[in-house]
């Protein structure tokens, strides 16, 4: 794990069981602990890769069970600004929907990190489906589907939108430099949600790693979705919304209120979270269109 200066690595721990500050067991222990995973896999005989399986990567029996998986790990945080008036699941025959946020329509954002580069990279860096083109092809062919990543209050005045779904959420990370003491959502996803959902019913698709800070556009929001990072299949995201399925995830963890709570788990004292482990709730299929 150390690819850029290995050879400071080989020197420093040569210089520390030279001046036995580290047992030349404890080097052997751990040589002879790779070695025997090498030999039980057969590395020695067979080092390479078996090529012969490249011909099913992203084969369609694949991309189908990931879209399963996406659809099923979805949670519904909120539906509807009060119970007896839910919005989802949403109807595919409408006049005209806007798709806004900066994480609609790009692949690398819904993948994260460690997608083709370390840290993931931005944009639509390999195949697949993403949450914009899943609504394209979800809705009634009559119904128009308008596209804009940040649309100011002029344009939604001039717009008459019967709803609008946005995507937004974190920047793909890996490791240390996933490291955020304030998780919100960068912009301009905050004002992305202030402009739409001020003005016309939205729906907020989530896309991050973990629970980030919502607690201040929970009010102004129709519906909200913690998509978490869905990967190539953006119709399994589209599959819950436009009712295909119904929404069954549960939290894995607790969603706090503010960073100041955390940590906070289960079985605290003072536990006060936005929304509590196992939340999530659920809708119903329906083949209205």
């Amino acid at each position: 794990m150390i690819p850029y200066n290995y050879t400071e690595f080989i020197d420093g721990l040569t210089y520390l069981v030279e001046n036995k500050f580290v047992p030349m067991s404890r080097i052997d222990d751990a040589v002879e602990r790779i070695l025997r995973v090498k030999f039980t896999m057969g590395l020695f005989e067979s080092p390479l890769a078996d090529s012969s399986m490249t011909k099913y990567l992203g084969h369609q029996e694949h991309r189908d069970l990931a879209r399963e998986a996406v659809r099923k790990t979805l949670v519904l945080l909120k539906n509807g600004k009060s119970s007896t008036k839910p919005l989802l699941p949403l109807p595919k025959r409408a006049s005209k929907i806007l798709v806004a946020g900066s994480h609609a329509n790009n692949i690398g954002y819904q993948c994260g990190g460690w997608t083709i580069e370390w840290q993931g990279v931005s944009g639509n860096v390999t195949d697949g489906t993403t949450i914009l083109s899943a609504v394209q092809k979800a809705v009634d062919p009559d119904t128009q589907v308008i596209y804009n990543e940040n649309p100011n209050q002029d344009y939604l005045k001039s717009n008459s939108f019967d709803f609008a779904i946005i995507v937004v959420g974190e920047p793909p990370y890996a490791e240390t430099f996933g490291d955020n003491s304030n998780l919100t959502i960068p912009e301009p996803g905050p004002s992305t949600i202030k402009n739409v959902c001020g003005s016309v019913k939205c729906v907020v698709v989530l896309v991050s790693g973990r629970p980030v800070v919502v607690q201040p556009f929970v009010d102004t929001i129709d519906a909200l979705v913690a998509a978490w990072l869905p990967g190539t299949e953006g119709q399994g995201v589209t599959d819950v919304l436009f009712g295909d399925h119904g929404f069954t995830g549960k939290l894995a963890r607790t969603w706090f209120k503010s960073v100041d709570q955390l940590p906070m788990n289960v079985g605290d004292p003072h536990y006060d979270p936005l929304y509590p482990f196992g939340f999530g709730l659920t809708t119903e299929p329906t083949k209205t269109t």
